[in-house]
């Protein structure tokens, strides 16, 4: 069977189709990281508008690399949540007019589902339960997983996701955007203990917490500026990576051990941060649990992994009508421990 999976939570325009349980035949981004540039940021009016731009001539180019027709899709899987609401709707109306002309049943998915479910794409796959950790721009979540379709909250960010504190420690520093992963290359040629930052929430609870970080920075920023100092910005990058990282992976460990469990998913666009992964793996080895890593590719926003979770959705008839809402947070059940 193939599905049609569309993404369009934030600022990529994503379509891919799913041949059976794993066989990705194509994964296209349309990225709009030039359009929003010089705004050091997402515009969310001109995401929406891009979308619309975009999604029809990349379907096109989707099938055609699928080398597939509309006649063979036997399901359409699209995001509906959570993300940025005018962004979400083009991709949701967009679905909802190909399930209605092709008569084919409409499927529902969230986006934090879909990324812990990316790991589902490669060829080492976690088997159930297991703990997963979503950290990207927007989101920075522990999720209990005990199968595809049932996923328990553990924790999440207080205030701002650790990739949101990427972009605004990289904009007060004038590094331009996307923040994160200009950060992450200065940082390889900085000295990661070189300034204190502290590691909020680290020692209680699996809650984040990343805005009295980014607060430090800033603090310490304008400290330097006060006295006519220069800002050692390889190693405050350096510094201010590790300290996030730092808390991620502790949180990670706190969760596998309060569930007893062996298993770890980690995805997400922050998870393409070379620092986090080279930690985790060895937390891995000395704490002796699996580690689930996607290829950077299905971590950063894409639609293979919402072809999983539709899937997995198709299968147990789970379908959605036509009059299928968006909405901008998830309400996933809490899990207490």
């Amino acid at each position: 069977m193939h599905i049609l999976a569309i993404e369009t939570s934030c600022d990529e325009t994503a379509l891919a189709v799913l041949k059976g349980e794993d066989q990705i035949l194509c994964n296209e981004v349309a990225s709009q990281i030039e359009l929003h540039r010089r705004f050091g940021g997402i515009v969310p009016e001109l995401a929406s508008r891009r979308h619309m731009e975009t999604i029809l001539p990349l379907t096109e180019e989707a099938l055609k690399k699928a080398q597939i027709n509309f006649e063979e899709i036997e399901a359409i899987a699209v995001t509906n949540g959570p993300g940025l609401i005018g962004a979400l709707v083009i991709g949701v109306s967009f679905a909802k007019a190909l399930a209605y002309a092709l008569k084919r049943p409409l499927v529902a998915v969230d986006h934090l589902h879909a990324h812990f479910l990316a790991a589902f794409l490669e060829e080492k796959k976690p088997s159930f339960p297991f703990v997963a950790l979503v950290v990207s721009g927007g989101h920075t979540c522990l999720f209990f997983v005990r199968d595809y379709l049932k996923y328990y909250l553990l924790g999440q960010t207080r205030d701002d996701a650790a990739g949101e504190a990427f972009d605004k420690v990289a904009k007060l520093l004038g590094l331009g955007y996307p923040g994160g992963r200009i950060i992450s290359r200065l940082a390889e040629h900085g000295d990661p203990s070189r300034i204190p930052l502290p590691r909020p929430m680290r020692e209680k609870g699996l809650d984040f917490s990343f805005s009295g970080l980014k607060t430090a920075v800033v603090n310490l920023v304008k400290d330097l500026q006060k006295k006519g100092l220069r800002i050692p910005v390889q190693d405050l990058c350096a510094s201010f990576e590790a300290a996030v990282v730092d808390v991620l992976v502790e949180k990670s460990l706190r969760a596998l051990k309060a569930l007893e469990l062996r298993r770890l998913v980690v995805a997400g666009g922050v998870a393409s941060n070379r620092r986090l992964r080279q930690e985790l793996q060895q937390a891995a080895q000395e704490h002796g649990f699996d580690l689930f890593l996607p290829r950077p590719e299905f971590c950063t926003d894409n639609a293979a992994m919402v072809a999983v979770v539709g899937l997995h959705k198709y299968k147990q008839k789970i379908f959605a009508d036509l009059e299928l809402d968006v909405y901008a947070r998830s309400h996933v059940p809490k899990y207490k421990i």
